[in-house]
Protein backbone atom coordinates (compact mmCIF):
# COMPACT_ATOMS: atom_id res chain seq x y z
CA UNK A 1 0.00 0.00 0.00
CA UNK A 2 2.74 2.07 0.85
CA UNK A 3 4.69 1.81 -3.11
CA UNK A 4 0.82 2.41 -3.94
CA UNK A 5 0.28 6.21 -2.69
CA UNK A 6 3.98 6.24 -3.66
CA UNK A 7 3.29 5.92 -7.15
CA UNK A 8 0.35 8.66 -6.52
CA UNK A 9 2.30 11.09 -4.93
CA UNK A 10 5.49 10.66 -7.81
CA UNK A 11 2.62 10.82 -10.94
CA UNK A 12 0.95 13.93 -9.22
CA UNK A 13 4.47 15.83 -8.71
CA UNK A 14 4.94 15.16 -12.38
CA UNK A 15 1.54 16.64 -13.47
CA UNK A 16 2.23 19.69 -11.76
CA UNK A 17 5.43 20.14 -12.94
CA UNK A 18 4.80 19.14 -16.93
CA UNK A 19 4.30 22.71 -17.45
CA UNK A 20 7.24 23.96 -16.79
CA UNK A 21 9.12 20.51 -18.44
CA UNK A 22 7.36 20.26 -21.49
CA UNK A 23 6.17 23.70 -22.36
CA UNK A 24 3.66 24.22 -25.12
CA UNK A 25 4.18 25.84 -28.50
CA UNK A 26 6.21 25.60 -31.02
CA UNK A 27 9.61 27.38 -28.99
CA UNK A 28 10.00 23.87 -27.16
CA UNK A 29 10.14 21.44 -30.29
CA UNK A 30 12.87 24.34 -31.30
CA UNK A 31 16.46 23.10 -30.85
CA UNK A 32 19.17 24.62 -28.72
CA UNK A 33 21.61 26.10 -30.65
CA UNK A 34 24.49 25.55 -28.60
CA UNK A 35 24.91 24.00 -24.86
CA UNK A 36 24.91 27.33 -22.12
CA UNK A 37 26.05 25.42 -19.12
CA UNK A 38 27.57 22.92 -17.85
CA UNK A 39 24.58 20.43 -17.42
CA UNK A 40 23.84 21.58 -20.87
CA UNK A 41 27.68 20.56 -21.60
CA UNK A 42 27.29 17.01 -19.90
CA UNK A 43 23.95 16.39 -21.01
CA UNK A 44 25.05 16.64 -24.86
CA UNK A 45 28.09 14.94 -23.97
CA UNK A 46 26.21 12.08 -23.08
CA UNK A 47 24.34 12.06 -26.05
CA UNK A 48 21.08 13.81 -24.43
CA UNK A 49 21.39 17.26 -26.26
CA UNK A 50 17.38 16.84 -26.74
CA UNK A 51 17.16 16.81 -22.99
CA UNK A 52 17.02 20.04 -20.42
CA UNK A 53 18.43 20.64 -17.10
CA UNK A 54 15.36 20.44 -15.94
CA UNK A 55 14.29 17.22 -17.02
CA UNK A 56 17.75 16.02 -15.11
CA UNK A 57 16.80 18.06 -12.01
CA UNK A 58 13.05 16.18 -11.88
CA UNK A 59 15.04 12.95 -12.73
CA UNK A 60 17.38 13.25 -9.84
CA UNK A 61 14.73 14.89 -7.21
CA UNK A 62 12.49 11.55 -8.05
CA UNK A 63 15.80 8.81 -7.34
CA UNK A 64 17.08 10.69 -4.39
CA UNK A 65 12.87 10.34 -2.87
CA UNK A 66 12.83 6.62 -4.12
CA UNK A 67 16.07 5.72 -2.56
CA UNK A 68 15.51 7.57 0.67
CA UNK A 69 12.12 5.93 0.94
CA UNK A 70 13.54 2.21 0.35
CA UNK A 71 16.11 2.68 2.64
CA UNK A 72 13.52 3.98 5.07
CA UNK A 73 11.35 0.84 4.56
CA UNK A 74 14.13 -1.36 4.83
CA UNK A 75 16.23 -0.33 7.64
CA UNK A 76 13.94 2.42 9.40
CA UNK A 77 17.25 4.21 9.84
CA UNK A 78 17.30 8.23 9.26
CA UNK A 79 20.71 8.40 8.56
CA UNK A 80 20.83 5.44 6.23
CA UNK A 81 17.45 6.97 4.41
CA UNK A 82 19.83 10.10 3.98
CA UNK A 83 22.63 8.95 2.61
CA UNK A 84 21.06 6.38 -0.15
CA UNK A 85 19.05 10.32 -0.92
CA UNK A 86 21.87 11.76 -1.51
CA UNK A 87 23.41 8.63 -3.41
CA UNK A 88 20.25 8.28 -5.50
CA UNK A 89 20.50 12.08 -6.15
CA UNK A 90 23.68 11.86 -7.38
CA UNK A 91 23.38 8.93 -9.18
CA UNK A 92 22.10 10.31 -12.52
CA UNK A 93 25.02 13.08 -13.10
CA UNK A 94 27.34 9.81 -12.40
CA UNK A 95 26.01 8.23 -14.66
CA UNK A 96 25.95 10.75 -17.04
CA UNK A 97 29.55 11.20 -16.80
CA UNK A 98 30.28 7.87 -17.41
CA UNK A 99 28.36 7.64 -20.28
CA UNK A 100 29.76 10.89 -21.46
CA UNK A 101 33.61 9.30 -20.76
CA UNK A 102 32.38 5.90 -22.80
CA UNK A 103 31.32 7.80 -25.55
CA UNK A 104 34.60 9.82 -26.00
CA UNK A 105 36.36 6.52 -25.93
CA UNK A 106 34.67 4.87 -28.45
CA UNK A 107 34.39 7.95 -30.85
CA UNK A 108 38.30 9.08 -30.04
CA UNK A 109 39.30 6.52 -32.85
CA UNK A 110 36.13 6.89 -35.18
CA UNK A 111 37.95 10.84 -36.12
CA UNK A 112 40.67 9.69 -38.23
CA UNK A 113 38.16 7.43 -40.58
CA UNK A 114 36.41 10.83 -40.87
CA UNK A 115 38.97 13.01 -41.96
CA UNK A 116 39.69 10.01 -44.93
CA UNK A 117 36.42 10.17 -45.69
CA UNK A 118 36.19 13.92 -46.21
CA UNK A 119 39.87 14.37 -47.79
CA UNK A 120 38.79 11.09 -50.37
CA UNK A 121 35.40 13.43 -51.19
CA UNK A 122 37.47 16.73 -51.48
CA UNK A 123 39.81 14.81 -54.17
CA UNK A 124 37.27 13.22 -55.70
CA UNK A 125 35.78 16.76 -56.71
CA UNK A 126 32.93 17.10 -54.26
CA UNK A 127 32.11 20.43 -52.44
CA UNK A 128 32.67 21.07 -49.24
CA UNK A 129 28.93 21.02 -48.01
CA UNK A 130 28.21 17.95 -50.22
CA UNK A 131 31.64 15.88 -48.80
CA UNK A 132 30.27 16.78 -45.35
CA UNK A 133 26.65 15.75 -45.99
CA UNK A 134 27.97 12.15 -47.74
CA UNK A 135 29.28 11.33 -44.25
CA UNK A 136 25.28 10.26 -43.85
CA UNK A 137 26.29 7.27 -45.95
CA UNK A 138 29.62 6.49 -45.59
CA UNK A 139 30.71 7.72 -41.93
CA UNK A 140 30.74 4.80 -39.14
CA UNK A 141 27.70 3.73 -37.36
CA UNK A 142 27.89 5.74 -34.23
CA UNK A 143 28.46 8.83 -35.73
CA UNK A 144 25.69 8.45 -38.72
CA UNK A 145 22.75 10.08 -37.22
CA UNK A 146 24.31 13.28 -36.69
CA UNK A 147 25.63 13.74 -40.48
CA UNK A 148 22.24 12.85 -41.45
CA UNK A 149 20.96 15.37 -39.23
CA UNK A 150 23.15 18.11 -40.61
CA UNK A 151 22.36 16.87 -44.14
CA UNK A 152 18.75 17.81 -43.42
CA UNK A 153 19.70 21.19 -42.41
CA UNK A 154 21.71 21.85 -45.11
CA UNK A 155 18.64 20.53 -47.44
CA UNK A 156 16.38 22.91 -45.60
CA UNK A 157 18.64 26.25 -45.06
CA UNK A 158 21.32 26.00 -47.39
CA UNK A 159 23.55 27.59 -44.90
CA UNK A 160 26.01 25.66 -44.33
CA UNK A 161 27.68 27.50 -41.03
CA UNK A 162 24.64 26.94 -39.05
CA UNK A 163 24.46 23.43 -39.83
CA UNK A 164 27.82 22.98 -39.06
CA UNK A 165 27.58 25.03 -36.13
CA UNK A 166 24.62 22.45 -35.43
CA UNK A 167 26.34 19.66 -35.99
CA UNK A 168 29.08 20.72 -33.88
CA UNK A 169 26.58 20.66 -31.05
CA UNK A 170 25.16 17.57 -31.44
CA UNK A 171 28.60 15.64 -31.49
CA UNK A 172 29.33 17.56 -28.73
CA UNK A 173 33.62 15.80 -28.79
CA UNK A 174 36.99 18.11 -28.72
CA UNK A 175 37.86 16.13 -31.94
CA UNK A 176 34.59 17.07 -33.88
CA UNK A 177 35.23 20.85 -32.70
CA UNK A 178 38.40 20.51 -34.58
CA UNK A 179 37.07 19.16 -37.81
CA UNK A 180 34.07 21.56 -37.83
CA UNK A 181 36.14 24.35 -37.17
CA UNK A 182 38.36 23.88 -39.95
CA UNK A 183 36.12 23.28 -42.57
CA UNK A 184 34.21 26.40 -41.29
CA UNK A 185 37.88 28.33 -41.78
CA UNK A 186 37.61 26.69 -45.12
CA UNK A 187 34.58 27.15 -46.27
CA UNK A 188 34.95 31.19 -45.30
CA UNK A 189 38.28 31.80 -46.81
CA UNK A 190 38.70 29.26 -49.34
CA UNK A 191 42.58 27.49 -49.70
CA UNK A 192 43.48 24.53 -51.26
CA UNK A 193 45.15 23.00 -48.28
CA UNK A 194 42.32 21.47 -46.60
CA UNK A 195 43.40 17.76 -47.60
CA UNK A 196 47.03 18.24 -46.28
CA UNK A 197 45.77 19.87 -42.83
CA UNK A 198 42.88 17.28 -42.61
CA UNK A 199 45.69 14.54 -42.64
CA UNK A 200 47.73 16.19 -40.16
CA UNK A 201 44.63 16.33 -37.94
CA UNK A 202 43.83 12.65 -38.31
CA UNK A 203 47.47 11.74 -37.58
CA UNK A 204 47.48 13.73 -34.23
CA UNK A 205 44.49 12.21 -33.31
CA UNK A 206 44.86 8.92 -33.97
CA UNK A 207 48.28 9.61 -31.92
CA UNK A 208 46.58 10.61 -29.10
CA UNK A 209 44.07 7.88 -29.05
CA UNK A 210 46.62 5.33 -28.75
CA UNK A 211 47.97 6.73 -26.23
CA UNK A 212 45.18 7.37 -24.35
CA UNK A 213 44.01 3.89 -24.65
CA UNK A 214 47.32 2.32 -23.74
CA UNK A 215 47.42 4.71 -20.39
CA UNK A 216 43.71 3.85 -19.48
CA UNK A 217 44.71 0.44 -19.66
CA UNK A 218 46.77 0.28 -17.27
CA UNK A 219 45.16 2.62 -14.69
CA UNK A 220 41.63 1.10 -14.78
CA UNK A 221 42.72 -0.91 -11.51
CA UNK A 222 42.50 2.67 -9.57
CA UNK A 223 38.49 2.89 -10.75
CA UNK A 224 37.93 -0.66 -9.91
CA UNK A 225 39.56 -0.49 -6.34
CA UNK A 226 38.10 2.96 -5.85
CA UNK A 227 34.35 1.58 -6.04
CA UNK A 228 34.70 -1.36 -4.15
CA UNK A 229 36.42 0.19 -1.68
CA UNK A 230 33.45 2.62 -0.96
CA UNK A 231 30.54 -0.14 -1.80
CA UNK A 232 31.48 -2.91 0.19
CA UNK A 233 31.60 -1.42 3.35
CA UNK A 234 28.10 0.18 3.01
CA UNK A 235 26.74 -3.39 1.57
CA UNK A 236 28.32 -5.11 5.54
CA UNK A 237 26.42 -1.69 7.15
CA UNK A 238 22.71 -2.67 5.43
CA UNK A 239 23.24 -6.19 6.30
CA UNK A 240 24.01 -4.99 9.51
CA UNK A 241 21.58 -3.25 9.79
CA UNK A 242 18.92 -5.43 8.67
CA UNK A 243 19.32 -6.82 12.58
CA UNK A 244 17.49 -5.95 15.54
CA UNK A 245 20.78 -5.12 16.94
CA UNK A 246 22.48 -3.47 14.45
CA UNK A 247 19.56 -1.35 13.94
CA UNK A 248 19.43 0.10 17.55
CA UNK A 249 22.59 0.66 17.12
CA UNK A 250 23.41 2.84 14.01
CA UNK A 251 20.02 4.37 15.12
CA UNK A 252 21.26 5.78 18.32
CA UNK A 253 22.79 9.51 17.91
CA UNK A 254 26.55 7.83 18.14
CA UNK A 255 25.51 5.25 15.49
CA UNK A 256 24.02 8.38 13.38
CA UNK A 257 27.49 10.29 13.88
CA UNK A 258 29.26 6.92 12.01
CA UNK A 259 27.40 6.89 9.32
CA UNK A 260 27.39 10.58 8.94
CA UNK A 261 31.34 10.61 9.11
CA UNK A 262 31.54 7.10 6.76
CA UNK A 263 29.38 8.60 4.41
CA UNK A 264 31.53 11.86 3.84
CA UNK A 265 35.02 10.13 4.49
CA UNK A 266 33.88 7.51 1.75
CA UNK A 267 32.75 10.44 -0.74
CA UNK A 268 36.26 11.82 -0.07
CA UNK A 269 38.51 9.27 -0.45
CA UNK A 270 36.44 7.97 -3.62
CA UNK A 271 37.01 11.51 -4.90
CA UNK A 272 40.70 11.37 -4.23
CA UNK A 273 41.33 8.08 -5.88
CA UNK A 274 39.21 8.97 -8.89
CA UNK A 275 41.47 12.22 -9.10
CA UNK A 276 44.16 9.90 -9.09
CA UNK A 277 43.20 7.78 -11.76
CA UNK A 278 42.17 10.25 -13.93
CA UNK A 279 43.57 11.66 -17.12
CA UNK A 280 42.97 15.29 -18.33
CA UNK A 281 40.42 15.17 -20.96
CA UNK A 282 40.92 17.16 -24.05
CA UNK A 283 38.69 20.78 -23.57
CA UNK A 284 36.20 22.07 -26.13
CA UNK A 285 37.72 25.42 -26.51
CA UNK A 286 35.85 25.35 -29.82
CA UNK A 287 32.43 24.84 -27.93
Amino acid sequence: MTFVWGGVLAAGLLLALSPWLWPAGARANLPRPAAEGRLDRLLAAAGFAHLGPRVLGLVTVFLALAAAAVAWLVTALPALALVAGAAGAAAPVVWLRSRAAGRRRSRRALWPDVCDLLIASVRAGMSLPDAVSSLAQSAPGELRPAFVVFARDLNASGHFDSAALRLKHTLADPAADRIIETLRMTRHVGGTELPTVLRSLSASVRADAALRAEVEARQSWIRGAAALGVIAPWVILALLALRPEGARAYGSPEGVVVVLVGAAVSVIAFRIMVRIGRLPEPRRWFA
